[in-house]
């Protein structure tokens, strides 16, 4: 089963997680397979691809990358990992970056920048990491114990769903916090956002579009 997706720049290249353990780069116009950026051995909940810090060593590649492949230089793939490990991989040269332990399974990731990630855990922690240096997160936040379900760049800031039911706003080290919903027992899935509307879908079979002031 196919548990992510992940577009690379401008959709040419395309990049998907398995329960399988791995991760693959896909072109779209051929829809072919251009190869295998990672294998875990251990389910892939969750990829994110992103621009790296420039100060970043993402390795080189093994071999020359194919000529479909389009857009995937100075950019490095999350894996949130089933077996607690969130891994950081050179998206051209295949190469491990980072390899950070969490609490439990992870569920999801998103860059907010490009030195700074997020990935969120099946025990409720949302770990904040500096990919210049993943030995320690910048801050752990748990608001409570039901699983994270899915992360997303919001404003200075970021928005998350919980397996209770919750979604919330959290805005730059945490001086505010918006709940969209508290915990009412069904899961929210997937939180997605156009301009100043954000949209959630939940285990209850409704999609739930919210309009936002100026935060």
């Amino acid at each position: 089963g196919i548990l992510d997706t992940a577009v690379v720049d401008r959709g040419r290249n395309v990049l998907s997680c398995s329960r399988d353990g791995t991760a693959r780069l896909w072109d779209c116009g051929q829809s072919s397979c251009l190869g295998t950026v990672a294998d875990c051995g251990s389910p892939v909940n969750g990829i994110a691809v992103g621009a790296a810090d420039s100060s970043l060593n993402l390795g080189s590649p093994e071999s020359p990358p194919s000529e479909r492949e389009v857009g995937t230089e100075g950019k490095m793939l999350l894996l949130a990992r089933e077996d607690k490990k969130l891994q950081g991989v050179g998206l051209q040269s295949r190469q491990p970056v980072f390899l950070f332990m969490g609490s439990d399974a992870f569920n999801c990731c998103t860059f907010l920048s490009s030195t700074y990630i997020l990935a969120g855990t099946q025990d409720g922690n949302i770990y904040q990491l500096d990919v210049r240096n993943t030995n320690a997160p910048i801050q752990v936040i748990h608001r409570s114990g039901a699983p994270v379900l899915s992360l997303l760049p919001y404003r200075d800031g970021f928005i998350a769903s919980q397996g209770d039911g919750t979604c919330f706003i959290v805005q730059q080290d945490l001086d505010y916090v918006l709940d969209l919903t508290e915990a009412d027992c069904d899961p929210v899935y997937k939180v997605a956002s156009w301009e100043k509307e954000i949209y959630t879908c939940c285990r209850d079979g409704t999609v739930r579009r919210y309009q936002l002031s100026d935060l």
